[in-house]
């Protein structure tokens, strides 16, 4: 499996939300001891690693991404003990665990913004990003919140605003002061004594903001019809985006090198050159992997997929991505890429065979193994508060966030004893992972099957990729010049031919003519290289 200690590279990470993955006390909200009792599951289905999203003490008023104690974990989860039972488990199964860490900004009740709101010269003053009103009251510049309406929000005890790139209640701190970074670092030490094996970094392009406070640009790319969240129509260049975050992405690689085989794993989240960004906070001693949302939005096609990864390795040739196709923030990618499948679980087993064939780390999101799809929520039935601010024009990420469905013939699908703190639906349901495992057909057991494939094959985890260029909607490269990949991502028939392959490693709906491969909707193939391999198109016959 490659370098024990990169076991990063090339490494499959499963995300758990933890309030939806296992309740293990009747209270309708998932929890560490519920993790525990599912770790065994995850280590049969093959991944490497698991990603907790946030558990620390919070208010939760963006679901645990709002920390008022960086270094406790929140009672709606259980407590140190219990966090440690679940490493230990997960030791002992041979996972890894990453936790989440928040580190651009705290809740609102956090005991350092309590002080630090109080006037401009308590110890904490100038922990937080404050700015004075304009001549006329005004905030200092035009910066948007994420989550609506502007960046900053007035505080009267200081006569100042203060800077939220989230909610209200998230006040970003302020990376410009020395001192709110070794505090941050050392909780990233007190997790890392504690046996973690790394962390995921949410918002790792939002630390530090222009100390100027300059303007942020409109941006040129967009049309004058406004957006659904004004926010996406700036050019976000002062905001966030600053070169001094990558000075600070050394202290934190440097901290993760005083231990052995830890990793780090950074969001990107950008609508400009993310793939670039991705490459320079991968480069050299920053982080050791990152994502973006490049493979997380509509785009299903072979261009698309196809310049993601060249883009990144000819930029950054020794850096080193992560690719994921769906997480708790956007759309399962089943209901997402619907019309181009044949079925759901059509698409959803290509999906996989794709993901898991991608060159650099990979991430799954708790239930896509199920081929799991989107819950459609009703307005009353919303937490998010993304989903309460936009509705009905963006629904939020509440239908990506429900419970996780073990058995589909108890009350709560096996999730809890008691009410879920989301609904499960029929539809959700019926994607139980009981009634998909060991059975030969089901997307589970593909899964199961495509990662002891990857697993197994060093040119799968970290070989290097070569693209044919074939014509949409076919997808073909070979990893590390032993496995030939083919996928047609489309609904309809394609063919094409093949040469320099042998054995069929993995294959789903097609059909192997001498040198043609026709590939059913959605069919895919992957194939040992026993030659010079090449994939050409093959004009499909005109039904007249």
């Amino acid at each position: 499996m490659g370098d024990q200690y990169e076991w990063w590279r090339g490494s499959v990470t499963y995300q758990i939300y933890p309030r939806s993955f296992q309740d293990s006390n009747g209270d309708g909200i998932g929890d560490l001891n519920g993790i525990t009792e599912r770790l065994r599951y995850l280590a049969d289905l093959g991944v490497d690693a698991i990603w907790l999203s946030p558990i620390f003490t919070s208010p939760m008023a963006d679901m645990g991404y709002d920390v008022a104690n960086y270094t406790d974990i929140d009672p709606t989860f259980g407590t140190l003990a219990d966090f440690d039972r679940m490493i230990a488990r997960a030791h002992e199964l041979g996972l890894k665990v990453i936790i989440d860490q928040v580190l651009s900004h705290s809740s609102a009740q956090h005991s350092f913004f309590q002080e630090s709101r109080k006037s401009r010269d308590n110890p904490k003053s100038d922990w937080y990003v404050w700015a004075d009103p304009k001549a006329d009251g005004s905030p200092p510049n035009n910066w948007l919140s994420v989550f609506g309406g502007p960046a900053w929000q007035w505080e009267t005890r200081r006569k100042q605003y203060y800077f939220h790139n989230f909610l209200v209640e998230q006040p970003d701190f302020n990376f410009h002061n020395p001192d709110v970074q070794d505090w941050l670092l050392s909780t990233m030490k007190f997790w890392l004594d504690r046996g973690v094996d790394g962390f995921r970094l949410d918002t790792v392009n939002f630390y530090f903001h222009d100390k100027l406070l300059r303007d942020d640009p409109a941006d040129f790319r967009r049309k004058a019809v406004p957006e659904w969240n004004p926010y996406w129509m700036k050019y976000h260049l002062f905001s966030k985006n600053q070169p001094e975050n990558l000075v600070f992405l050394e202290r934190m690689r440097a901290l993760l090198d005083q231990y052995h085989a830890r990793a780090m794993v950074g969001e990107m989240g950008e609508a400009h050159h993310a793939i670039r960004m991705m490459g320079e906070y991968t480069t050299g001693k920053r982080l050791h992997k990152c994502y973006s949302f490049e493979m997380l939005g509509d785009a299903f096609n072979a261009a698309h997929f196809r310049n993601q990864i060249e883009d990144f390795f000819t930029g950054a040739p020794g850096g080193w991505p992560t690719w994921a196709f769906s997480n708790h923030d956007v759309v399962r990618h089943v209901s997402r890429w619907a019309r181009h499948g044949l079925s759901q679980d059509a698409l959803a087993k290509q999906a996989a065979a794709l993901l898991l064939s991608l060159q650099g780390s990979i991430c799954l999101y708790q239930g896509e193994e199920l081929g799991q799809t989107e819950t459609d929520l009703e307005y009353h039935e919303l937490t998010d508060p993304q989903g309460l601010r936009f509705w009905p024009e963006n629904k939020g990420r509440d239908g990506c966030r429900t419970p996780m469905v073990w058995d589909g013939h108890t009350p709560y699908g096996g999730f809890s004893t008691g009410k879920p703190w989301l609904p499960i639906k029929a539809p959700q349901a019926a994607r139980h992972a009981g009634g998909q495992l060991d059975q030969p057909d089901s997307v589970l057991e593909f899964y199961r099957r495509m990662l002891k494939l990857r697993r197994e094959n060093e040119s799968l985890r970290t070989g290097p990729t070569q693209f044919f260029d074939t014509s949409e909607p076919v997808l073909a490269f070979t990893r590390g010049g032993e496995v030939l990949c083919v996928f047609n991502l489309s609904p309809h028939p394609h063919s094409v031919r093949l040469e320099g392959v042998g054995v069929v490693s993995l294959n789903e709906a097609t059909e192997h003519h001498g040198d043609v491969l026709k590939l059913h909707p959605n069919g895919f193939a992957l194939m040992q290289i026993v030659g010079t391999p090449n994939v050409t198109d093959v004009r499909e016959p005109v039904i007249v």
